[in-house]
């Protein structure tokens, strides 16, 4: 008998089994789907140990920077094209740098206060857009047409982005891949809310534009209004979100009766992958992370008006091409979650993409467009902004995309061929009406 093999592995194991599904019965039974829930790990296991990726790409990005102020008179003998070449690779690896340095200097913070994993995730999704705000303050100024189109149309581009990683995402036998439940319910309403706006919003602007003597462009006052009603809409959704998830975390801790050290052992896994920092090397990183973006949103702007007004290429067209760029930095932390097969938080912040841009982004642009149209350069060429045929189709067409992914998410799936198919769709045509429509007026 001595040969036998063991069987206390085996009946670990069955005692492992018991406890799971006790678990899970009792989650089930508060009305809580344990498949649902998932602690958000931030940070990345290879930042524990050598350099991050982000410092090299930030010491690539103003190192350029630097070479191309010092030989600055040898650049302006080059072709305009080489110079925004020049300006848009500068802008690139500073702005996608300064993201991750932001995002990380979040989560650095967030370790030392054991900040719950909800909080943390939804205050680093907010800082990532930082990098597009500086790039729109920067942008206002020279174009406010190509910014609100900027604005707009990475709405788009997120969407396109987060219905073809949707489909690419594992699935179950029933093609889903579950989102955390408070995502899934106040992303359905924030979705729906979003699309309301836009058809409200642009069928407005074609109503008015086509009667008789009436008003054809925005006002600063408009501007501010329509911004205000977006920003408090987004200030309600974190609330919601912040504390369905809390709602939640409290009654999973109820539920299986966790101690103290439970909850303490869960926030540790959290920021298993986060590198303690003291607090000045977190001020630091949010000092290097913003003068990043400063420099980035700087170079883009260089970049732009280049475009718009040495080459005089349409801003429609420059615009597509910055809104792509401008959200680099999150398709960058994209990729990095799901390279950590973490595809819940990949996924989420796929679609913070949509909802930020949207109730964050675009607000502060329009802000920014009234305070300039009002203070700053009331006689802007491009000031006010017209009811023209690229704002409308960019506002109607937020019905149609937040319909479709909000009756997707409703479903309680991820999207298929077919639904992905449909989504391409749409932007590919948004695109077409934009290019060959939409320099002109009605």
């Amino acid at each position: 008998m001595a040969g036998l093999p063991s069987t206390d592995t085996d009946v670990d194991v069955d005692v492992d089994v018991d406890v799971d599904v006790d678990i899970d019965r009792k989650l089930r039974g508060i009305g809580i789907d344990p498949e649902r829930l998932s602690v958000f790990q931030l940070g990345l296991r290879s930042h524990l140990k050598g350099i991050p990726s982000w410092l090299w790409r930030l010491v690539v990005g103003l190192a350029i920077w630097a070479l191309a102020l010092l030989f600055e008179p040898v650049l302006t003998q080059l072709s305009p094209y080489s110079q925004a070449a020049v300006s848009l690779s500068i802008g690139l690896a500073t702005l996608i740098a300064a993201c991750e340095i932001l995002v990380s200097a979040t989560e650095r913070l967030a370790a030392r206060f054991k900040w719950d994993h909800y909080i943390a995730g939804t205050l680093a999704e907010i800082f990532s857009t930082t990098p597009e705000l500086v790039v729109i303050a920067f942008l206002v100024p020279v174009s406010p047409i190509a910014a609100f189109t900027i604005s707009l149309v990475t709405i788009y581009n997120n969407a396109l982005v987060f219905s073809l990683y949707s489909y690419f995402l594992p699935k179950d036998k029933e093609g889903k891949y579950l989102m955390p439940s408070p995502i899934t319910e106040a992303g359905t309403q924030i979705l729906i809310g979003g699309g309301a706006m836009g058809l409200i919003l642009g069928l407005v602007m074609l109503t008015l534009n086509s009667a008789p003597e009436a008003k054809h462009s925005f006002s600063a006052a408009d501007l501010i209004f329509i911004s205000l009603i977006l920003l408090a809409i987004f200030a309600v959704y974190m609330y919601k979100l912040v504390t369905s998830y809390a709602k939640e975390e409290e009654e999973v801790r109820e539920t299986l009766s966790m101690s103290a050290k439970d909850i303490e052992t869960r926030l540790d896994l959290v920021y298993e992958n986060v590198k303690p920092s003291s607090f000045w090397i977190i001020a630091l990183l949010f000092v290097a992370g913003i003068f990043g973006a400063f420099v980035g949103g700087h170079e883009i702007s260089r970049f732009a008006t280049t475009m718009i007004k040495d080459l005089e290429i349409n801003p429609i067209l420059t615009a597509l091409v910055l809104a792509l760029f401008a959200g680099m930095s999150e398709y960058v932390i994209l990729w990095q979650s799901h390279r950590k097969r973490e595809y819940g938080i990949a996924l989420a912040n796929a679609f913070g993409g949509i909802t930020q841009v949207m109730f964050l982004v675009f607000p502060f642009t329009l802000l920014y467009i009234a305070f300039s149209q009002a203070i700053l350069s009331p006689s802007h060429p491009e000031l006010p902004l017209e009811f023209s045929i690229s704002n409308i189709f960019l506002l109607l067409f937020l019905f149609p995309t937040f319909y479709t992914l909000s009756s997707l998410l409703e479903k309680d799936h991820t999207l298929g061929i077919l639904d992905t198919t449909i989504m391409t769709g749409i932007f590919l045509f948004l695109i077409v009406l934009l290019v060959s429509y939409g320099e002109g007026t009605l």
